[in-house]
């Protein structure tokens, strides 16, 4: 008997309602098909809310998981301006030291009340944010800057200079541990990543500033400083607007990350933390060496002049900026424990090398020691944010603050010793400090847990 022409589309029809739990129905005709397709291929976060959103300028992702790049260039922008304005001052010390009639110990002073109140608040700000953030601090911060730079352009006496310095300082302990918690906020889990990215900003914020106090301040005098506020007021937008972005969308990632970690055991944290300190300490007294009285060595012992000791100066800090570039994402592969010990240990045959350099090696000398110096701290901090998951803004202002203080301490003993043994002498005391990296060897190995690093 022949078959009709309907019996092959009904024991089809018979096929997809037996497979019905399996293969989800779509609605009929091809445009519903393709309709029904898009809308599950759309995020969770619907695409007109995030094209929308006044701060989807800064960041794509919105509230998804990937690195936020919009946010992490803002974040950086902003830091490089906060650290041109804030590296003015030691820059600046040359002239301040004959306008003022300045000894090293005056110097010193001032390098220490700028670091220290750069240093002081910076831990009790990164704690306040972590129980109660604060979007807009960032810009509140940057305004304290920038009454400071006006402050310094027009200073009359030493006593205004003193707290000039102090308010520069105040901008940065509030710019420092909350911005590198909006990059942690950022990173997509790319920590490493994201704090290199954060720290080039300030490297070459620090590595520009002498450079434009070398063509800008030093042709048209201390009140040329002034116009430096125009940076900090375009910081300030930008900081208000990366704020919107924090408040939309930052919180909740960080919120997320750290209830998906887990701690490291209470002996682990007490040793770890104890190491980094000391390295710390090694990294940033011997940078305070460097950018407070690099200029002064090089004017004393080889002669060179004001502009070209700052030049040499921006030549350090500028190989600074691409080492602290480079050490995020070593550690994001290779671990940051290993970066660590590498980039403290690693400088040391430079720096002992470099007291008894000519010119022209000692200007050599110092792109390696800038280079593997500045590639730490990145890893310093991410290793600590990961070993005190949930306290990301303790830790940067922790560590951040323990810099500038450190900072602010060694300034001020090295500027005291300089004035009674000379300033050839502190460099060949400086040049041991780095052998302090082999304490590196006690930090525990934090990739043996793998949830430690997703946070």
């Amino acid at each position: 008997m022949p078959r009709s022409r309907s019996e092959p589309s009904t024991s089809r029809s018979r096929t997809l309602r037996g497979c019905s739990s399996v293969i989800p129905r779509l609605p009929r005709g091809p445009r519903g098909a393709r309709k029904r397709y898009r809308q599950r291929s759309l995020p969770s976060a619907s695409i007109p809310s995030l094209v929308n959103d006044s701060t989807s300028t800064l960041g794509k992702v919105g509230a998804a998981g990937g690195t936020a790049l919009g946010v992490l260039a803002a974040i950086s922008f902003c830091h490089l301006l906060n650290d041109m304005m804030q590296s003015l001052l030691p820059a600046l010390y040359p002239m301040l030291k004959s306008s003022y009639r300045l000894s090293f110990g005056h110097i010193g002073l001032l390098t220490f009340t700028f670091q220290f109140t750069a240093s002081l608040l910076q831990p009790l700000v990164g704690a306040y944010a972590d129980r109660t953030p604060r979007p807009y601090s960032l810009a509140t911060g940057m305004g304290f800057t920038l009454i400071g730079l006006v402050l310094l352009a027009f200073a009359g006496s030493y006593a205004l200079l003193l707290l000039a310095a102090a308010l520069i300082g105040t901008g940065s302990s509030v710019f420092h541990p909350e911005s590198s918690r909006v990059a942690r906020m950022a990173s997509g889990g790319k920590h490493g990543l994201a704090q290199s990215v954060f720290q080039v900003g300030g490297n070459l914020g620090s590595a520009a500033g002498p450079l434009l106090a070398a063509f800008i301040v030093l042709p048209h005098g201390q009140a040329s400083v002034a116009w430096f506020s125009c940076a900090a007021l375009l910081g300030i937008f930008l900081l208000v607007h990366v704020g919107h972005w924090y408040k939309a969308h930052g919180v909740s990632r960080l919120a997320s990350a750290g209830s998906a970690a887990q701690t490291a055991p209470r002996h682990h944290v007490a040793l770890a933390l104890v190491v980094l300190l000391l390295l710390v300490f090694s990294k940033y007294v011997y940078l305070a060496s460097i950018t407070s009285y690099y200029t002064f060595y090089l004017i004393e012992h080889f002669h060179v002049s004001v502009r070209g000791s700052q030049l040499h100066l921006f030549v350090f800090l500028a190989s600074a900026a691409v080492g602290g570039m480079v050490g995020g994402p070593l550690g994001d592969r290779l671990g940051s424990k290993y970066i660590i010990w590498a980039s403290i240990l690693g400088v040391l045959p430079f720096t002992l090398l470099l007291p008894h350099a000519n010119l022209f090696w000692t200007g050599v000398l110092t792109v390696p020691i800038g280079l593997i110096l500045a590639s730490a701290f990145p890893a310093i901090v991410v290793y600590a944010q990961d070993l005190l998951p949930g306290r990301t803004g303790t830790v940067a202002g922790l560590f951040f603050g323990l810099a500038f203080g450190m900072g602010s301490v060694g300034a001020a003993v090295l500027g005291k010793l300089a004035d009674h043994v000379g300033i050839d002498m502190i460099y060949a005391i400086c040049a041991f400090l780095p052998l302090i990296g082999l304490l590196a060897a006690f930090l525990p190995d934090l990739h043996k847990g793998p949830a430690l690093q997703r946070a």
